[in-house]
Protein backbone atom coordinates (compact mmCIF):
# COMPACT_ATOMS: atom_id res chain seq x y z
CA UNK A 1 0.00 0.00 0.00
CA UNK A 2 1.34 3.71 -0.41
CA UNK A 3 0.69 5.49 2.90
CA UNK A 4 0.60 8.69 3.91
CA UNK A 5 1.73 9.18 7.11
CA UNK A 6 1.72 12.77 8.93
CA UNK A 7 4.31 13.54 11.32
CA UNK A 8 6.22 10.66 10.14
CA UNK A 9 9.69 11.92 11.82
CA UNK A 10 8.41 12.38 15.22
CA UNK A 11 9.27 10.19 18.00
CA UNK A 12 5.93 7.68 17.85
CA UNK A 13 5.78 8.40 13.69
CA UNK A 14 9.60 7.22 13.33
CA UNK A 15 8.27 3.74 14.80
CA UNK A 16 4.99 3.85 12.90
CA UNK A 17 6.88 4.60 9.72
CA UNK A 18 9.17 1.70 10.14
CA UNK A 19 6.90 -1.12 11.58
CA UNK A 20 4.84 -0.19 8.09
CA UNK A 21 8.25 -0.25 5.72
CA UNK A 22 9.01 -3.72 7.45
CA UNK A 23 5.47 -4.97 6.01
CA UNK A 24 6.00 -3.97 2.57
CA UNK A 25 4.22 -0.48 2.65
CA UNK A 26 5.81 2.97 0.62
CA UNK A 27 5.25 5.27 3.53
CA UNK A 28 5.37 8.83 2.07
CA UNK A 29 6.72 10.89 5.31
CA UNK A 30 5.31 14.64 5.96
CA UNK A 31 6.50 16.45 8.61
CA UNK A 32 6.37 20.73 9.27
CA UNK A 33 9.75 20.86 9.10
CA UNK A 34 10.85 18.05 6.95
CA UNK A 35 10.18 14.63 6.09
CA UNK A 36 9.34 13.74 2.28
CA UNK A 37 6.78 16.34 1.79
CA UNK A 38 6.73 19.10 3.61
CA UNK A 39 3.60 20.63 4.74
CA UNK A 40 1.41 22.39 8.16
CA UNK A 41 -1.09 20.03 8.24
CA UNK A 42 -2.96 22.84 10.71
CA UNK A 43 -3.58 24.95 7.36
CA UNK A 44 -6.43 23.76 5.40
CA UNK A 45 -5.12 25.58 2.10
CA UNK A 46 -1.51 23.24 3.12
CA UNK A 47 -3.44 20.28 3.04
CA UNK A 48 -5.04 21.22 -0.21
CA UNK A 49 -1.13 21.65 -1.39
CA UNK A 50 -0.37 18.15 0.30
CA UNK A 51 -3.19 16.30 -1.28
CA UNK A 52 -1.87 17.91 -5.39
CA UNK A 53 1.78 16.44 -4.52
CA UNK A 54 1.21 13.08 -3.93
CA UNK A 55 -1.31 10.68 -6.17
CA UNK A 56 -2.26 6.58 -5.98
CA UNK A 57 -2.31 6.93 -2.02
CA UNK A 58 -4.56 4.03 -0.30
CA UNK A 59 -4.33 5.23 3.27
CA UNK A 60 -3.37 8.26 5.57
CA UNK A 61 -2.42 7.78 9.29
CA UNK A 62 -1.41 10.31 11.48
CA UNK A 63 1.20 9.78 14.07
CA UNK A 64 1.35 13.83 15.44
CA UNK A 65 -1.00 16.33 17.21
CA UNK A 66 -0.27 19.58 19.21
CA UNK A 67 -1.73 20.25 22.38
CA UNK A 68 -1.07 22.52 25.10
CA UNK A 69 -0.39 21.72 28.53
CA UNK A 70 -1.41 23.95 31.28
CA UNK A 71 -3.92 23.96 34.26
CA UNK A 72 -7.27 24.82 33.42
CA UNK A 73 -7.01 27.99 35.33
CA UNK A 74 -4.15 29.32 32.99
CA UNK A 75 -5.50 27.63 29.93
CA UNK A 76 -6.72 30.98 27.49
CA UNK A 77 -8.79 30.82 24.60
CA UNK A 78 -6.46 31.13 22.60
CA UNK A 79 -4.11 27.96 23.85
CA UNK A 80 -7.67 25.99 23.68
CA UNK A 81 -8.11 26.98 20.23
CA UNK A 82 -4.34 26.17 19.38
CA UNK A 83 -5.16 22.84 20.53
CA UNK A 84 -8.19 22.34 18.97
CA UNK A 85 -6.54 23.01 15.53
CA UNK A 86 -3.36 21.03 16.17
CA UNK A 87 -5.09 17.89 17.17
CA UNK A 88 -8.58 17.67 16.21
CA UNK A 89 -9.24 20.10 13.28
CA UNK A 90 -6.20 19.21 11.63
CA UNK A 91 -6.93 15.82 11.07
CA UNK A 92 -10.58 16.03 10.36
CA UNK A 93 -9.08 18.49 7.52
CA UNK A 94 -6.88 15.59 6.56
CA UNK A 95 -9.76 13.37 6.02
CA UNK A 96 -12.48 16.04 4.38
CA UNK A 97 -10.14 16.73 1.71
CA UNK A 98 -8.50 13.17 1.55
CA UNK A 99 -11.36 11.49 1.03
CA UNK A 100 -11.11 12.74 -2.60
CA UNK A 101 -7.62 11.76 -2.74
CA UNK A 102 -7.60 8.24 -1.11
CA UNK A 103 -8.52 4.94 -3.11
CA UNK A 104 -12.34 3.48 -2.79
CA UNK A 105 -11.52 1.16 -0.30
CA UNK A 106 -8.42 3.08 1.62
CA UNK A 107 -8.43 4.24 4.90
CA UNK A 108 -7.58 7.05 7.75
CA UNK A 109 -6.11 6.51 10.45
CA UNK A 110 -6.55 9.50 13.20
CA UNK A 111 -4.77 9.49 16.72
CA UNK A 112 -6.34 10.63 19.85
CA UNK A 113 -4.96 9.71 23.48
CA UNK A 114 -5.30 8.10 26.74
CA UNK A 115 -6.82 11.69 28.04
CA UNK A 116 -10.00 11.14 26.45
CA UNK A 117 -11.39 8.33 29.27
CA UNK A 118 -8.70 9.51 32.06
CA UNK A 119 -8.01 13.15 32.41
CA UNK A 120 -4.95 14.61 33.75
CA UNK A 121 -4.54 18.13 35.68
CA UNK A 122 -3.40 20.52 33.36
CA UNK A 123 -4.92 18.30 30.21
CA UNK A 124 -8.52 20.23 29.67
CA UNK A 125 -7.53 21.26 26.49
CA UNK A 126 -6.32 17.81 25.25
CA UNK A 127 -8.80 15.42 26.38
CA UNK A 128 -11.51 18.15 24.91
CA UNK A 129 -9.18 17.79 21.41
CA UNK A 130 -8.74 14.00 22.01
CA UNK A 131 -12.55 13.95 22.34
CA UNK A 132 -13.64 15.38 19.23
CA UNK A 133 -11.10 13.23 17.37
CA UNK A 134 -13.38 9.91 18.52
CA UNK A 135 -16.48 11.87 17.81
CA UNK A 136 -15.15 12.30 14.43
CA UNK A 137 -14.09 9.00 13.84
CA UNK A 138 -17.39 7.32 14.79
CA UNK A 139 -19.44 10.17 12.83
CA UNK A 140 -17.63 9.53 9.73
CA UNK A 141 -17.39 6.11 9.24
CA UNK A 142 -21.10 6.13 8.72
CA UNK A 143 -20.22 8.62 5.61
CA UNK A 144 -17.04 7.89 3.99
CA UNK A 145 -17.34 3.34 3.52
CA UNK A 146 -16.27 1.78 1.62
CA UNK A 147 -13.29 3.75 2.97
CA UNK A 148 -12.64 3.47 6.47
CA UNK A 149 -11.35 5.54 9.10
CA UNK A 150 -9.91 4.48 12.70
CA UNK A 151 -8.34 5.97 15.97
CA UNK A 152 -5.66 4.97 17.33
CA UNK A 153 -5.25 6.37 21.46
CA UNK A 154 -2.05 5.32 23.29
CA UNK A 155 -1.21 6.03 27.02
CA UNK A 156 1.93 7.68 27.37
CA UNK A 157 4.62 6.44 24.99
CA UNK A 158 8.26 4.91 26.78
CA UNK A 159 9.83 7.39 24.78
CA UNK A 160 8.47 10.22 25.38
CA UNK A 161 8.41 9.89 29.24
CA UNK A 162 11.57 12.59 29.38
CA UNK A 163 9.38 15.40 28.49
CA UNK A 164 6.09 14.05 29.24
CA UNK A 165 6.10 12.07 32.39
CA UNK A 166 5.12 14.95 34.62
CA UNK A 167 2.02 15.02 33.39
CA UNK A 168 1.03 11.65 33.66
CA UNK A 169 2.02 10.24 37.45
CA UNK A 170 1.44 7.02 38.22
CA UNK A 171 0.34 5.88 34.52
CA UNK A 172 1.74 3.29 32.81
CA UNK A 173 3.70 3.71 29.58
CA UNK A 174 3.80 1.54 26.70
CA UNK A 175 6.59 1.27 24.23
CA UNK A 176 6.24 2.93 20.63
CA UNK A 177 6.26 -0.38 18.57
CA UNK A 178 2.94 -1.49 20.78
CA UNK A 179 1.03 1.47 19.35
CA UNK A 180 2.73 0.82 15.87
CA UNK A 181 0.82 -2.51 16.04
CA UNK A 182 -2.58 -0.50 16.50
CA UNK A 183 -1.52 1.43 13.47
CA UNK A 184 -0.97 -1.79 11.21
CA UNK A 185 -4.38 -3.50 12.69
CA UNK A 186 -6.04 -0.08 11.54
CA UNK A 187 -4.47 0.13 8.18
CA UNK A 188 -4.77 -3.61 6.99
CA UNK A 189 -7.76 -4.64 8.70
CA UNK A 190 -11.28 -4.54 8.25
CA UNK A 191 -12.74 -2.52 11.23
CA UNK A 192 -14.15 1.05 10.71
CA UNK A 193 -15.35 3.89 13.41
CA UNK A 194 -13.11 1.83 16.07
CA UNK A 195 -10.92 3.73 18.26
CA UNK A 196 -7.75 1.24 18.97
CA UNK A 197 -6.55 1.51 22.56
CA UNK A 198 -2.99 0.99 23.65
CA UNK A 199 -2.31 0.82 27.38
Amino acid sequence: MKILLVGAGGTLGSVVRKALAERGHEVIGVGRRGGDVICDVTDPEAVGRLYGQVEGLDAVAVAAGDAVFKPLGELTADDFAATLRGKALSQVELVRQGAGHVAPTGSFTLISGVLTDEPIVAGAAASAANGAVEAFVRAAAIELAPQRINAVSPTVVEESLPGYAPFFPGMEAVPASRVATAYIRAIEGAQTGQVYGVR
